[in-house]
């Protein structure tokens, strides 16, 4: 099954977890949600994303890139995220957070990355998100203004508005 099967048809593939409430394909996670999701942080996203991310995690289908797993390592090595345990115990710990998938990073991401039409996203491991989600035809969960506008401004990047 491939994520478009079962998704709503929209012209800029921006949608809305209230759209998707039937939804239980994969969805490829930002960072900040994959981190919100771990620790059980609903506040931070729109009603409904937490039974979206509930449902395709019942059948292991939240895929979080190598790149989000980088970034909260700097992240927190630069003092921008600080957890009660060392990052290390806290990654190992997400690692095996249930229906969760780790994507690596492939040449082709890499060089889409570069490539992304229009203006994109400046931030590089975005841009890897964005390039993945193009690649893999996978929806990428964020809350981010600017991968959202891109999404809706650019045919072809899957993007799930989690935003409250």
């Amino acid at each position: 099954m491939t994520a478009e099967a079962s998704l709503p048809t929209t012209v800029g593939r921006v949608w809305t977890p209230g759209q998707l409430i039937d939804y239980d394909g994969p969805l490829l996670l930002d960072t900040h949600i994959w981190l919100w999701h771990v620790e059980g942080d609903a506040s931070q996203v729109a009603a409904g994303t937490t039974a979206m991310l509930d449902r395709s995690g019942a059948h292991r289908r939240l895929f979080v890139s190598d790149i989000s797993y980088w970034e909260i390592a700097v992240k927190s090595a630069k003092g921008k995220l600080t957890f009660t345990v060392d990052v290390a115990v806290w990654l190992q710990r997400a690692e095996q957070a249930p229906g969760i998938q780790f994507r690596s990073l492939t040449r082709s991401v890499l060089l889409q990355s570069t490539r992304l039409t229009g203006t994109a996203h400046n931030d590089p491991a975005d841009r890897m998100l964005i390039a993945m989600a193009q690649l893999d035809n996978i929806p990428l969960v964020t809350n981010d203004r600017l991968i959202i506008e891109y999404a809706a401004a650019h045919g072809g990047t899957p993007v799930v508005d989690a935003r409250p």
